[in-house]
Formats: C-alpha cells, structure tokens, sequence
C-alpha cells in the first residue's frame, strides 16, 4: 500500500497508533497548558467581520463658581476602536481505508480530533499574546502588540535586556473591560462538524474516500479601557537579576480600575517559578494561605495566576 504524503494521515502513522489491544493510548507530550478563558466573556460583535465600540477618552470635571458668575460649558469626548475577528479553520481527513484498517473507526477519528482541538488551541492562546493585524491581517490583535512601548501607561519594565525575555500579563475581564468577541452566525468558542464520509481528489485528480471532520474558531479581542490590559516587559528568564520582582506586580495591580475586579495574572511556566522561588526565599504574603509550599500559589494577593505557556521566554526587549 503506497503512503499518504502532506498533510495527510499514513500508514506509517497507522502503525504508530495501533496495537493488538486495539487503538493505542497517545502520549500527549506536545500538549501546553493555556489557561485563560476561564473567566473571560464572549460577546457576539455587532458586525459581521468585527466590532465597533466607543471608548471614553475624557470626562468634563465641572468648575466651582461665585454667585452671580457661571462656568463654561464642558461635555466628554469619546472615539470609535473597532476591531478585527480573525477566522481559524483545520479539517481532518482520514482515507476511510486507512481508518477502518484501524479496528476502530470512532476512536482513532477521535484520537486525530483531539490533535486538533489541542493544535488549535495553541493558536489561539498565540495569537491571544502575540497576534498583529499590521503583520497577520488574518488574525486579530493580541496582548503584546498592545503593549510595546515603555512610555505607555499601562507597560511596566523589569529591567531586562536581550531577546531571551518574558513577560506576565495582566487582563481583566468584563463587558466593558476586555473580552472576547465572536460574529453573528457562528458561536463562542471552538466549533466542531463531523461532515462524515465524503469524496476527495488526490493528487492526481482520482477520487478516494474520506472522513471528514471540520472545526473552526472565529474570535477577536476587544478592549474597552486601556487600563484594564497590563504587561510587565522585560522579565529576564535565568540568572538573579531583573526577574520576578513582587514590587513591580503590585505597582502594576494597583493600575487597574475598580480595584481590579475580574483581573487574571498570565504567566509562563518559568516566570511562575520564579514567583514560585520568591515565597520560599523571603517570608511574604502575597500568595494563598493554607499550604503554599506543597504546591504552586493559585492565586496573588487574592488575584488568580494562570499558566499560560504560550507566553515566550525569547520576548525582545521592550523600549
């Protein structure tokens, strides 16, 4: 039997994933944890390829008065943001031959599915960090791109120098803070189609048969207060200087609005150990009480921390 080449399934694979037990267990080693939607909002944008919002830019602070004397008029100024909803699309296509050879036709579909949603993910978690319009129109903008330039407000410097940097990100979340945003006619999140068993052209323009599954994910971001969106730059990710320093992250806590209500910490596996090292290094008390050295804090100052391994330890320096 000739192999499948590309980007499809082959019988090489086949061998990987089948034993005489049946379909194999795969061992997800490339899998990442990317946990930041556990509280963020997802809300059906008002038109169909992105959003339109208004942003306050000033408010009218109003003037004390004599008698007999009056004030100027005043009224708030605002502006239109709109933002992009990138479109990410996989399918899967197995030669139905090839699965059936399998023994189990519904697992080792599924087995490839997971793949899917795990890749996906990735991706998205990517793009929620990095994604640029300017460079990717296809995509949506992300955090970083946001966030590139130490005379922002909302940017803090750690000090760090080179191109083996990271960052933590801080998001809060909320309908008119920062949330995530979906077109009409399609839904929140990750959307599956099993389209089933379906004709394809090869290579050569002959038909075979395949099962085909489709999945997609259409999202944006939009943010509605600058200051609800914050990032330390310039983490150094080794060595004992310029890295996770408690101040700065309280510094950057302290930016947020209404005391920060719905604000997630994101950081990388190696910045969270180092917030890991510095509760064992000093007596502090910025994590969760009951058993913070059995395991990592959940949680600082009362704000979650979640992992967010597609946050980069090779960040340029932000200037």
């Amino acid at each position: 039997m000739s192999l499948l080449q590309g980007n499809q399934l082959t019988i090489t694979e086949l061998a990987k994933r089948v034993s005489d037990k049946g379909v194999a267990t795969m061992a997800e080693v490339l899998n990442e944890t990317n946990d930041f939607l556990g509280v963020a909002p997802f809300i059906k944008a008002n038109q169909k390829t992105g959003h339109v919002g208004t942003v306050r830019q000033s408010l009218p602070s109003g003037a004390w008065r004599k008698l007999n004397s009056g004030v100027d008029q005043e009224r708030s100024d605002s502006k239109e943001v709109t933002e992009s909803i990138g479109m990410l699309e996989g399918y899967s296509d197995i030669d139905v031959k090839l699965a059936r050879l399998s023994g189990n036709v519904n697992a080792f579909r599924a087995q490839e599915d997971m793949a899917f949603v795990e890749g996906m993910g990735q991706t998205f978690a990517s793009t929620f960090i990095y994604g640029n319009t300017d460079t990717d129109p296809e995509q949506f903008d992300g955090l970083a791109p946001r966030l590139n330039d130490l005379s922002y407000g909302n940017v803090i410097g750690s000090g760090g120098t080179g191109n083996d940097l990271s960052s933590l990100y801080i998001v809060q979340w909320g309908i008119n803070k920062a949330h995530f945003i979906y077109p009409e006619g399609s839904v929140a999140g990750m959307y599956y189609k099993n389209k089933g068993q379906m004709y394809t052209k090869d290579a050569n323009n002959k038909d075979y048969e395949i099962f085909r599954n489709h999945f997609h994910l259409d999202v944006g971001l939009f943010v509605h207060d600058d200051r609800c969106i914050i990032r330390i730059a310039n983490i150094e990710t080794s060595g004992s200087t310029n890295i996770f320093d408690p101040e700065l992250l309280i510094q950057a806590l302290r930016l947020l609005p209404n005391k920060g209500i719905g604000a997630e910490i994101y950081g990388n596996r190696t910045i969270l150990g180092q917030m890991d090292l510095d509760i064992i290094n000093k007596a502090n008390v910025q994590y969760s009480p009951g058993n913070p050295y059995g395991r990592p804090p959940e949680s600082w100052r009362g704000f979650p921390v979640k992992q967010v391994d597609a946050i980069l330890n090779t960040e340029s320096a932000v200037s």
